[in-house]
Protein backbone atom coordinates (compact mmCIF):
# COMPACT_ATOMS: atom_id res chain seq x y z
CA UNK A 1 0.00 0.00 0.00
CA UNK A 2 2.83 2.41 0.95
CA UNK A 3 4.59 1.63 -2.33
CA UNK A 4 1.37 2.39 -4.25
CA UNK A 5 0.96 5.73 -2.48
CA UNK A 6 4.59 6.60 -3.24
CA UNK A 7 4.13 5.75 -6.91
CA UNK A 8 0.96 7.83 -7.08
CA UNK A 9 2.80 10.75 -5.46
CA UNK A 10 5.68 10.50 -7.94
CA UNK A 11 3.22 10.30 -10.84
CA UNK A 12 1.54 13.50 -9.64
CA UNK A 13 4.88 15.33 -9.48
CA UNK A 14 5.91 14.12 -12.92
CA UNK A 15 2.55 15.21 -14.32
CA UNK A 16 3.27 18.74 -13.21
CA UNK A 17 1.64 19.41 -9.86
CA UNK A 18 2.87 22.82 -8.76
CA UNK A 19 2.24 25.02 -5.74
CA UNK A 20 1.50 27.94 -8.07
CA UNK A 21 0.99 28.32 -11.80
CA UNK A 22 1.28 31.61 -13.68
CA UNK A 23 -0.30 31.29 -17.11
CA UNK A 24 0.09 33.44 -20.20
CA UNK A 25 2.92 35.74 -19.12
CA UNK A 26 5.27 37.76 -21.29
CA UNK A 27 8.47 36.41 -19.83
CA UNK A 28 11.34 38.90 -19.63
CA UNK A 29 13.76 36.40 -18.17
CA UNK A 30 16.54 38.74 -17.04
CA UNK A 31 19.08 37.72 -19.69
CA UNK A 32 18.42 40.73 -21.92
CA UNK A 33 16.94 38.50 -24.62
CA UNK A 34 13.57 39.40 -26.20
CA UNK A 35 10.49 38.48 -24.19
CA UNK A 36 8.60 35.28 -24.95
CA UNK A 37 5.19 33.99 -23.94
CA UNK A 38 5.14 31.13 -21.43
CA UNK A 39 3.67 29.69 -18.26
CA UNK A 40 5.65 29.35 -15.04
CA UNK A 41 5.29 26.57 -12.51
CA UNK A 42 6.46 27.21 -8.93
CA UNK A 43 7.20 24.36 -6.54
CA UNK A 44 8.87 24.39 -3.10
CA UNK A 45 9.98 27.99 -3.51
CA UNK A 46 11.72 27.44 -6.85
CA UNK A 47 10.88 27.77 -10.53
CA UNK A 48 10.08 24.20 -11.52
CA UNK A 49 9.11 24.79 -15.14
CA UNK A 50 8.94 27.50 -17.81
CA UNK A 51 7.00 26.76 -21.00
CA UNK A 52 3.62 25.49 -22.11
CA UNK A 53 2.07 24.14 -18.92
CA UNK A 54 -1.54 24.12 -20.12
CA UNK A 55 -1.94 20.45 -19.18
CA UNK A 56 -0.61 20.97 -15.66
CA UNK A 57 -2.36 21.95 -12.46
CA UNK A 58 -1.81 23.71 -9.16
CA UNK A 59 -3.86 24.67 -6.10
CA UNK A 60 -3.43 28.29 -7.19
CA UNK A 61 -3.43 29.52 -10.77
CA UNK A 62 -2.84 33.14 -11.76
CA UNK A 63 -3.79 34.40 -15.20
CA UNK A 64 -1.03 36.85 -16.17
CA UNK A 65 -3.22 38.26 -18.96
CA UNK A 66 -0.16 39.19 -20.96
CA UNK A 67 1.56 41.04 -18.14
CA UNK A 68 5.34 40.84 -17.82
CA UNK A 69 6.85 38.21 -15.56
CA UNK A 70 10.43 39.09 -14.63
CA UNK A 71 12.93 38.03 -11.99
CA UNK A 72 12.62 39.95 -8.74
CA UNK A 73 14.85 43.00 -8.78
CA UNK A 74 18.21 42.88 -6.99
CA UNK A 75 19.29 46.20 -5.48
CA UNK A 76 23.05 45.99 -4.98
CA UNK A 77 23.50 49.31 -3.21
CA UNK A 78 21.37 49.91 -0.13
CA UNK A 79 21.78 51.02 3.47
CA UNK A 80 19.13 49.03 5.35
CA UNK A 81 20.94 48.69 8.68
CA UNK A 82 18.55 49.90 11.36
CA UNK A 83 15.61 50.27 8.99
CA UNK A 84 15.13 46.54 8.36
CA UNK A 85 14.96 45.95 12.11
CA UNK A 86 12.09 48.46 12.39
CA UNK A 87 10.27 47.48 9.18
CA UNK A 88 11.32 43.85 8.60
CA UNK A 89 9.00 43.47 5.63
CA UNK A 90 11.07 45.99 3.66
CA UNK A 91 7.75 47.46 2.52
CA UNK A 92 9.08 50.31 0.37
CA UNK A 93 11.39 47.93 -1.50
CA UNK A 94 9.06 45.03 -2.20
CA UNK A 95 6.39 47.47 -3.40
CA UNK A 96 9.02 48.60 -5.94
CA UNK A 97 9.60 45.03 -7.15
CA UNK A 98 12.79 44.44 -5.15
CA UNK A 99 13.25 40.93 -3.77
CA UNK A 100 16.95 41.08 -2.78
CA UNK A 101 19.08 43.88 -1.32
CA UNK A 102 22.83 44.17 -0.75
CA UNK A 103 23.70 46.39 2.20
CA UNK A 104 26.92 47.32 4.03
CA UNK A 105 27.83 49.75 1.26
CA UNK A 106 29.97 52.91 1.32
CA UNK A 107 32.21 51.37 3.97
CA UNK A 108 29.40 51.21 6.54
CA UNK A 109 28.07 47.87 7.80
CA UNK A 110 27.40 46.01 11.00
CA UNK A 111 30.71 45.13 12.62
CA UNK A 112 29.74 41.54 13.44
CA UNK A 113 27.65 40.24 10.57
CA UNK A 114 27.23 36.72 11.93
CA UNK A 115 25.37 38.01 14.96
CA UNK A 116 23.28 40.39 12.88
CA UNK A 117 22.35 37.71 10.35
CA UNK A 118 21.23 35.39 13.15
CA UNK A 119 19.05 38.14 14.59
CA UNK A 120 17.44 38.86 11.22
CA UNK A 121 16.72 35.18 10.65
CA UNK A 122 15.05 35.00 14.04
CA UNK A 123 13.05 38.16 13.31
CA UNK A 124 12.02 37.14 9.80
CA UNK A 125 12.43 39.52 6.86
CA UNK A 126 10.30 40.19 3.81
CA UNK A 127 13.08 40.15 1.23
CA UNK A 128 16.45 38.52 0.74
CA UNK A 129 19.44 40.32 2.25
CA UNK A 130 23.19 40.12 1.73
CA UNK A 131 25.84 42.35 3.24
CA UNK A 132 29.33 43.58 2.54
CA UNK A 133 31.75 44.23 5.39
CA UNK A 134 32.53 47.94 5.52
CA UNK A 135 35.98 49.53 5.72
CA UNK A 136 34.80 52.52 7.80
CA UNK A 137 33.16 50.17 10.27
CA UNK A 138 36.28 48.01 10.58
CA UNK A 139 38.58 51.03 10.94
CA UNK A 140 36.29 52.55 13.59
CA UNK A 141 36.37 49.32 15.58
CA UNK A 142 40.18 49.34 15.67
CA UNK A 143 41.15 53.03 15.38
CA UNK A 144 37.96 55.00 16.17
CA UNK A 145 38.04 58.10 13.90
CA UNK A 146 41.73 58.87 14.14
CA UNK A 147 43.12 61.02 11.33
CA UNK A 148 46.36 59.14 10.64
CA UNK A 149 47.72 56.13 8.75
CA UNK A 150 47.15 52.71 10.31
CA UNK A 151 50.10 50.95 11.90
CA UNK A 152 51.06 47.44 10.74
CA UNK A 153 49.57 46.03 13.95
CA UNK A 154 46.30 47.90 13.36
CA UNK A 155 46.13 46.69 9.76
CA UNK A 156 46.60 43.11 10.99
CA UNK A 157 43.74 43.55 13.46
CA UNK A 158 41.51 45.06 10.76
CA UNK A 159 42.36 42.21 8.41
CA UNK A 160 41.33 39.71 11.07
CA UNK A 161 37.97 41.43 11.48
CA UNK A 162 37.42 41.44 7.71
CA UNK A 163 38.35 37.74 7.55
CA UNK A 164 35.92 36.86 10.33
CA UNK A 165 33.05 38.67 8.64
CA UNK A 166 33.83 37.02 5.33
CA UNK A 167 33.71 33.63 7.05
CA UNK A 168 30.35 34.66 8.51
CA UNK A 169 28.97 35.23 5.02
CA UNK A 170 29.81 38.76 3.85
CA UNK A 171 29.61 38.99 0.05
CA UNK A 172 32.61 41.30 -0.17
CA UNK A 173 34.37 44.40 1.13
CA UNK A 174 33.14 47.98 0.74
CA UNK A 175 34.73 51.39 1.08
CA UNK A 176 33.38 54.91 1.51
CA UNK A 177 36.49 56.94 0.88
CA UNK A 178 34.89 60.37 1.24
CA UNK A 179 33.63 59.50 4.72
CA UNK A 180 35.44 59.38 8.02
CA UNK A 181 37.43 57.46 9.00
CA UNK A 182 38.02 55.79 5.62
CA UNK A 183 39.01 59.08 4.04
CA UNK A 184 42.06 59.12 6.33
CA UNK A 185 43.36 55.84 4.89
CA UNK A 186 45.78 55.40 2.00
CA UNK A 187 45.44 53.02 -0.92
CA UNK A 188 47.89 50.54 0.60
CA UNK A 189 45.58 50.09 3.60
CA UNK A 190 42.56 49.53 1.35
CA UNK A 191 44.43 46.95 -0.71
CA UNK A 192 45.61 45.14 2.42
CA UNK A 193 42.08 44.82 3.80
CA UNK A 194 40.64 43.89 0.41
CA UNK A 195 43.20 41.09 0.20
CA UNK A 196 41.77 39.70 3.44
CA UNK A 197 38.40 39.49 1.70
CA UNK A 198 39.82 38.18 -1.57
CA UNK A 199 40.67 34.80 -0.10
CA UNK A 200 36.94 34.20 0.23
CA UNK A 201 35.92 35.67 -3.14
CA UNK A 202 33.25 38.28 -3.47
CA UNK A 203 33.24 41.91 -4.52
CA UNK A 204 35.10 45.14 -3.84
CA UNK A 205 32.35 47.79 -3.82
CA UNK A 206 33.61 51.35 -3.59
CA UNK A 207 32.11 54.73 -2.96
CA UNK A 208 35.20 56.27 -4.47
CA UNK A 209 37.41 58.99 -3.02
CA UNK A 210 36.05 61.55 -5.49
CA UNK A 211 33.13 61.73 -7.93
CA UNK A 212 33.87 65.06 -9.56
CA UNK A 213 37.09 66.96 -10.14
CA UNK A 214 39.34 63.96 -9.40
CA UNK A 215 36.98 61.18 -10.45
CA UNK A 216 39.45 59.63 -12.91
CA UNK A 217 42.07 59.30 -10.17
CA UNK A 218 39.45 57.78 -7.90
CA UNK A 219 38.49 55.22 -10.54
CA UNK A 220 42.14 54.30 -11.01
CA UNK A 221 42.46 53.72 -7.26
CA UNK A 222 39.47 51.37 -7.26
CA UNK A 223 40.83 49.54 -10.31
CA UNK A 224 44.17 49.13 -8.56
CA UNK A 225 42.40 47.36 -5.70
CA UNK A 226 40.79 45.02 -8.23
CA UNK A 227 44.04 44.34 -10.04
CA UNK A 228 46.05 43.64 -6.89
CA UNK A 229 43.46 41.47 -5.16
CA UNK A 230 41.58 39.76 -8.00
CA UNK A 231 38.24 40.88 -6.55
CA UNK A 232 35.42 41.92 -8.85
CA UNK A 233 34.97 45.71 -8.66
CA UNK A 234 31.63 47.48 -8.28
CA UNK A 235 31.82 51.28 -8.58
CA UNK A 236 28.99 52.59 -6.45
CA UNK A 237 26.37 55.16 -7.58
CA UNK A 238 28.51 56.17 -10.57
CA UNK A 239 28.13 59.89 -11.29
CA UNK A 240 29.68 63.29 -11.91
CA UNK A 241 28.80 65.34 -8.84
CA UNK A 242 30.60 68.58 -9.76
CA UNK A 243 28.40 71.14 -11.51
CA UNK A 244 31.40 72.58 -13.38
CA UNK A 245 32.09 69.14 -14.89
CA UNK A 246 28.58 68.07 -15.86
CA UNK A 247 28.72 66.23 -19.17
CA UNK A 248 32.16 64.67 -18.60
CA UNK A 249 30.91 61.15 -17.79
CA UNK A 250 32.08 60.12 -21.27
CA UNK A 251 35.65 60.15 -19.93
CA UNK A 252 34.91 58.24 -16.75
CA UNK A 253 32.95 55.56 -18.59
CA UNK A 254 35.74 55.23 -21.16
CA UNK A 255 38.20 54.56 -18.34
CA UNK A 256 35.96 51.82 -16.93
CA UNK A 257 35.58 50.20 -20.34
CA UNK A 258 39.33 50.40 -20.96
CA UNK A 259 39.94 48.52 -17.71
CA UNK A 260 37.47 45.84 -18.73
CA UNK A 261 39.38 45.44 -21.97
CA UNK A 262 42.53 44.92 -19.90
CA UNK A 263 40.95 42.14 -17.88
CA UNK A 264 39.62 43.92 -14.78
CA UNK A 265 36.12 42.71 -13.90
CA UNK A 266 34.62 46.12 -13.15
CA UNK A 267 31.00 47.25 -13.40
CA UNK A 268 29.06 50.22 -12.04
CA UNK A 269 25.71 50.95 -10.47
CA UNK A 270 23.49 54.03 -10.61
CA UNK A 271 20.28 55.50 -9.24
CA UNK A 272 18.13 57.27 -11.88
CA UNK A 273 17.99 60.71 -10.28
CA UNK A 274 20.03 63.91 -10.55
CA UNK A 275 20.17 64.38 -6.77
CA UNK A 276 22.21 62.47 -4.22
CA UNK A 277 21.68 61.94 -0.51
CA UNK A 278 24.20 61.70 2.29
CA UNK A 279 25.13 63.47 5.50
CA UNK A 280 25.69 67.19 6.10
CA UNK A 281 29.27 66.55 7.22
CA UNK A 282 30.55 66.13 3.67
CA UNK A 283 30.26 69.90 3.21
CA UNK A 284 33.05 70.31 5.79
CA UNK A 285 36.74 69.52 5.24
CA UNK A 286 37.36 65.96 6.45
CA UNK A 287 40.03 66.93 8.98
CA UNK A 288 37.39 68.84 10.95
CA UNK A 289 35.38 65.64 11.54
CA UNK A 290 38.09 63.49 13.12
CA UNK A 291 38.15 62.03 16.64
CA UNK A 292 34.47 61.96 17.49
CA UNK A 293 31.56 64.33 18.11
CA UNK A 294 33.06 65.95 21.23
CA UNK A 295 36.17 66.94 19.28
CA UNK A 296 34.07 68.27 16.40
CA UNK A 297 32.12 70.50 18.81
CA UNK A 298 35.36 71.67 20.37
CA UNK A 299 36.79 72.67 16.99
CA UNK A 300 33.65 74.51 15.94
CA UNK A 301 33.52 76.33 19.25
CA UNK A 302 37.05 77.66 18.79
CA UNK A 303 36.85 80.93 16.79
CA UNK A 304 40.10 80.50 14.87
CA UNK A 305 39.44 76.86 13.96
CA UNK A 306 35.86 77.63 13.01
CA UNK A 307 37.09 80.43 10.75
CA UNK A 308 39.54 78.04 9.07
CA UNK A 309 36.76 75.50 8.48
CA UNK A 310 34.54 78.22 7.00
CA UNK A 311 37.26 79.44 4.64
CA UNK A 312 37.86 75.93 3.34
CA UNK A 313 34.12 75.38 2.89
CA UNK A 314 33.92 78.46 0.67
CA UNK A 315 36.63 76.99 -1.52
CA UNK A 316 34.93 73.59 -1.61
CA UNK A 317 31.63 75.17 -2.67
CA UNK A 318 33.32 77.12 -5.44
CA UNK A 319 35.06 73.99 -6.74
CA UNK A 320 31.68 72.22 -6.91
CA UNK A 321 30.32 75.03 -9.08
CA UNK A 322 27.52 76.19 -6.75
CA UNK A 323 26.84 79.84 -5.88
CA UNK A 324 25.24 79.03 -2.53
CA UNK A 325 23.79 76.12 -0.54
CA UNK A 326 20.30 76.17 -2.03
CA UNK A 327 21.22 72.84 -3.67
CA UNK A 328 21.38 71.19 -0.22
CA UNK A 329 18.06 70.18 1.39
CA UNK A 330 17.56 68.58 4.81
CA UNK A 331 16.06 65.09 4.54
CA UNK A 332 16.13 64.17 8.23
CA UNK A 333 17.19 66.05 11.36
CA UNK A 334 16.66 64.32 14.70
CA UNK A 335 16.99 67.45 16.82
CA UNK A 336 14.77 69.74 14.67
CA UNK A 337 12.10 68.12 12.51
CA UNK A 338 10.82 71.54 11.45
CA UNK A 339 13.73 72.08 9.05
CA UNK A 340 13.17 68.81 7.15
CA UNK A 341 12.43 69.50 3.50
CA UNK A 342 14.07 72.94 3.61
CA UNK A 343 17.31 73.98 1.91
CA UNK A 344 20.27 75.37 3.82
CA UNK A 345 19.56 78.73 2.18
CA UNK A 346 15.97 78.66 3.46
CA UNK A 347 17.04 77.63 6.96
CA UNK A 348 19.60 80.41 6.99
CA UNK A 349 16.92 82.99 6.18
CA UNK A 350 14.59 81.54 8.83
CA UNK A 351 17.36 82.19 11.35
CA UNK A 352 17.34 85.86 10.34
CA UNK A 353 20.72 85.75 8.67
CA UNK A 354 21.73 87.54 5.48
CA UNK A 355 21.55 85.80 2.10
CA UNK A 356 25.28 85.29 1.86
CA UNK A 357 27.41 82.15 1.54
CA UNK A 358 29.39 83.11 4.64
CA UNK A 359 26.18 83.20 6.66
CA UNK A 360 24.93 79.90 5.20
CA UNK A 361 28.22 78.28 6.22
CA UNK A 362 27.64 79.44 9.79
CA UNK A 363 24.18 77.85 9.65
CA UNK A 364 25.73 74.56 8.48
CA UNK A 365 28.31 74.66 11.25
CA UNK A 366 25.61 75.28 13.85
CA UNK A 367 23.68 72.26 12.58
CA UNK A 368 26.78 70.07 12.48
CA UNK A 369 27.71 71.03 16.03
CA UNK A 370 24.27 69.87 17.16
CA UNK A 371 24.68 66.46 15.52
CA UNK A 372 24.28 67.07 11.80
CA UNK A 373 21.56 65.96 9.42
CA UNK A 374 20.83 63.72 6.47
CA UNK A 375 20.68 65.72 3.26
CA UNK A 376 19.55 65.64 -0.38
CA UNK A 377 21.96 67.39 -2.78
CA UNK A 378 21.16 68.50 -6.34
CA UNK A 379 24.60 67.53 -7.53
CA UNK A 380 24.32 65.78 -10.93
CA UNK A 381 23.35 66.71 -14.48
CA UNK A 382 20.68 64.93 -16.54
CA UNK A 383 23.02 64.38 -19.49
CA UNK A 384 25.39 62.32 -17.35
CA UNK A 385 22.52 60.37 -15.77
CA UNK A 386 21.30 59.37 -19.24
CA UNK A 387 24.76 58.48 -20.55
CA UNK A 388 25.64 56.33 -17.54
CA UNK A 389 22.27 54.58 -17.76
CA UNK A 390 22.93 53.70 -21.40
CA UNK A 391 26.25 52.07 -20.51
CA UNK A 392 25.59 48.29 -20.77
CA UNK A 393 27.40 47.41 -17.54
CA UNK A 394 25.40 49.76 -15.31
CA UNK A 395 23.23 48.04 -12.71
CA UNK A 396 20.24 49.83 -11.21
CA UNK A 397 20.56 50.51 -7.49
CA UNK A 398 18.73 52.86 -5.11
CA UNK A 399 21.38 53.84 -2.55
CA UNK A 400 18.34 54.03 -0.26
CA UNK A 401 17.14 52.35 2.89
CA UNK A 402 14.14 50.66 4.44
CA UNK A 403 11.88 53.53 5.46
CA UNK A 404 9.36 54.06 8.21
CA UNK A 405 6.39 55.39 6.28
CA UNK A 406 5.91 59.11 6.84
CA UNK A 407 9.11 59.72 8.83
CA UNK A 408 11.35 62.52 7.51
CA UNK A 409 11.69 63.75 3.94
CA UNK A 410 14.04 61.14 2.46
CA UNK A 411 15.25 60.87 -1.12
CA UNK A 412 12.45 59.27 -3.20
CA UNK A 413 14.87 56.63 -4.50
CA UNK A 414 14.07 54.46 -1.48
CA UNK A 415 10.53 54.12 -2.81
CA UNK A 416 10.64 54.45 -6.58
CA UNK A 417 13.98 53.60 -8.19
CA UNK A 418 12.92 50.60 -10.27
CA UNK A 419 9.49 51.93 -11.19
CA UNK A 420 11.15 55.18 -12.29
CA UNK A 421 13.50 53.33 -14.65
CA UNK A 422 10.61 51.40 -16.18
CA UNK A 423 8.24 54.37 -16.44
CA UNK A 424 10.57 57.26 -17.29
CA UNK A 425 13.60 55.74 -18.99
CA UNK A 426 11.92 52.80 -20.75
CA UNK A 427 8.29 53.72 -21.47
CA UNK A 428 8.31 57.49 -21.82
CA UNK A 429 11.80 58.33 -23.06
CA UNK A 430 13.07 55.07 -24.62
CA UNK A 431 16.56 55.54 -23.18
CA UNK A 432 16.90 51.75 -22.77
CA UNK A 433 14.68 48.80 -23.68
CA UNK A 434 12.46 46.90 -21.27
CA UNK A 435 14.55 43.75 -21.61
CA UNK A 436 17.78 45.61 -20.93
CA UNK A 437 16.31 47.48 -17.97
CA UNK A 438 15.27 44.17 -16.40
CA UNK A 439 18.73 42.69 -17.07
CA UNK A 440 20.35 45.58 -15.20
CA UNK A 441 18.02 44.97 -12.25
CA UNK A 442 18.44 41.19 -12.16
CA UNK A 443 21.07 39.04 -13.87
CA UNK A 444 23.79 41.73 -14.00
CA UNK A 445 23.80 42.29 -10.21
CA UNK A 446 23.33 38.56 -9.57
CA UNK A 447 26.42 37.81 -11.66
CA UNK A 448 28.51 40.45 -9.92
CA UNK A 449 27.59 39.38 -6.39
CA UNK A 450 27.64 35.64 -7.01
CA UNK A 451 23.94 34.90 -6.54
CA UNK A 452 24.13 31.77 -8.63
CA UNK A 453 20.47 30.76 -8.50
CA UNK A 454 18.77 34.16 -8.65
CA UNK A 455 18.43 36.92 -11.22
CA UNK A 456 17.00 34.81 -14.06
CA UNK A 457 13.71 33.02 -14.67
CA UNK A 458 15.26 29.60 -15.11
CA UNK A 459 14.19 26.17 -13.98
CA UNK A 460 15.79 25.38 -10.64
CA UNK A 461 16.30 29.04 -9.69
CA UNK A 462 14.61 30.50 -6.63
CA UNK A 463 11.18 31.91 -7.44
CA UNK A 464 11.91 35.58 -6.85
CA UNK A 465 9.46 37.01 -9.37
CA UNK A 466 7.63 40.20 -10.30
CA UNK A 467 4.44 40.42 -12.36
CA UNK A 468 3.58 43.83 -13.82
CA UNK A 469 2.03 45.72 -16.72
CA UNK A 470 4.80 47.91 -18.23
CA UNK A 471 2.18 50.43 -19.34
CA UNK A 472 0.98 51.01 -15.78
CA UNK A 473 4.13 50.98 -13.64
CA UNK A 474 4.71 54.38 -12.01
CA UNK A 475 7.00 55.80 -9.38
CA UNK A 476 4.85 58.03 -7.19
CA UNK A 477 7.52 59.24 -4.76
CA UNK A 478 8.72 62.81 -5.27
CA UNK A 479 11.28 64.99 -3.51
CA UNK A 480 8.46 66.98 -1.94
CA UNK A 481 6.34 63.92 -1.03
CA UNK A 482 8.64 60.89 -0.96
CA UNK A 483 6.53 58.56 1.17
CA UNK A 484 4.54 57.07 -1.70
CA UNK A 485 4.75 53.45 -2.82
CA UNK A 486 5.32 52.60 -6.47
CA UNK A 487 2.33 51.39 -8.44
CA UNK A 488 1.96 48.62 -11.01
CA UNK A 489 3.81 45.71 -9.41
CA UNK A 490 0.80 43.44 -9.02
CA UNK A 491 2.54 40.32 -7.72
CA UNK A 492 5.92 39.99 -6.02
CA UNK A 493 7.17 36.55 -4.99
CA UNK A 494 10.12 36.05 -2.65
CA UNK A 495 11.31 32.45 -2.60
CA UNK A 496 7.97 31.42 -4.09
CA UNK A 497 5.79 33.20 -1.53
CA UNK A 498 3.74 36.33 -2.28
CA UNK A 499 4.90 39.42 -0.38
CA UNK A 500 2.84 41.69 -2.67
CA UNK A 501 -0.44 40.52 -4.16
CA UNK A 502 -2.83 42.60 -6.24
CA UNK A 503 -0.50 45.50 -5.53
CA UNK A 504 -0.86 45.21 -1.75
CA UNK A 505 1.49 43.97 0.97
CA UNK A 506 0.65 40.51 2.29
CA UNK A 507 2.76 40.62 5.44
CA UNK A 508 4.69 37.50 4.43
CA UNK A 509 8.29 37.36 5.60
CA UNK A 510 9.71 35.02 3.01
CA UNK A 511 13.21 36.47 2.75
CA UNK A 512 16.51 34.76 3.44
CA UNK A 513 19.92 35.96 4.50
CA UNK A 514 22.20 35.30 1.53
CA UNK A 515 25.73 34.39 2.53
CA UNK A 516 28.68 34.15 0.17
CA UNK A 517 28.98 30.56 -1.00
CA UNK A 518 32.36 28.92 -0.33
CA UNK A 519 34.73 29.00 -3.29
Amino acid sequence: MKLLLLLLSLTTLIAGEYDLLIRGARVVDGSGNPWFRADLGIRAGRIAAVGNLSADSAPRIIDAKGRVAAPGFIDVHTHVEGGIDKVPGGDNYVRDGVTTVVTGNCGGSRAHLGEWFAGLEKLGIGLNLASLIGHNTVRSEIMATANRPATPEEIARMQALVEQNMRDGAVGFSTGLIYIPGTYSNTQEVVALAKAAAGHGGVYASHMRDEGERVLEAIEEALRVGRETGLRVQLSHFKIDNRRLWGSSEKSLALVEKARGEGVDVVVDQYPYDRSSTNLGITLPSWALADGSAKIKERLADPSTRARVAREMEGMLKKLGHKDYSYAVVAACDFDRSIEGKSVSEINRLKGRKRKVKEEIQTILDLEAQGGAQMVYHSMGAKDVDRILRYPNTAIASDGGVREFGVGVPHPRSYGTNARVLAEYVRRRNVITLEDAVRRMTSLPARTFGFRDRGLLREGFWADLVLFDPAKVEDKATFQQPHQFSEGFDLVLVNGRPVVEEGKLTGERAGKVLRLLPR
